[in-house]
């Protein structure tokens, strides 16, 4: 089939495809737009989420530091009650007569009561105090007198003299 087609008709085509151009336009602009939009708000969501995941992550360490420090504190509360417990069963024992006790003195002042010299020599050892130093720290016995309810020093008897020296 064969068309003619007259100038007003190829005006009317001109003048539609002039304008279906510029909707076009205006559609791309629009999409463009759009686009872009789409485009800053992806940007904006994904700085928001690895500022999330960075903070996360501070806050899983900082939790990992207090678990670890609880667990810490939680050992060491666990050990000062049973040394809490211990002594508290020392102390209900009833003292017999007879029975011993070392006393560290600090500058001839009581410092700390064990139960043996051997302990005394062992907690004190702990924590860097030397025992023989008469002027600062000096260890003595003590034996619990029934009679008195109280303790006496045990005398020890006075070393004697090597070769008959004065």
């Amino acid at each position: 089939m064969i068309r003619i087609v007259t100038t007003p008709r190829l005006e009317s085509l001109e003048y539609a495809s002039r304008t279906a151009r510029e909707h076009v336009r205006e559609v791309a602009g629009s999409a463009n737009e759009a686009f872009g939009e789409h485009v800053r708000e992806l940007y904006t969501v994904t700085d928001r989420a690895e500022r999330a995941e960075a903070t996360t992550s501070e806050v899983g360490a900082i939790l990992k530091r207090a678990m670890e420090e609880l667990a810490a504190a939680q050992k060491e509360l666990l050990l000062k009650d049973i040394e809490i417990r211990r002594l508290r069963t020392e102390l209900e024992e009833e003292p017999l007569d007879g029975e011993s006790l070392a006393v560290l003195f600090h500058y001839g002042e009581p410092h700390t009561i064990y139960r043996s010299r051997e302990d005394a020599y062992a907690d004190t050892g702990t924590h860097g105090k030397l025992l023989g130093r008469e002027f600062e720290w000096r260890c003595e016995s003590f034996i619990y007198n029934a009679s008195s309810n109280g303790f006496r020093r045990v005398s020890r008897p006075a070393p004697e003299p090597v070769g008959g020296a004065a």
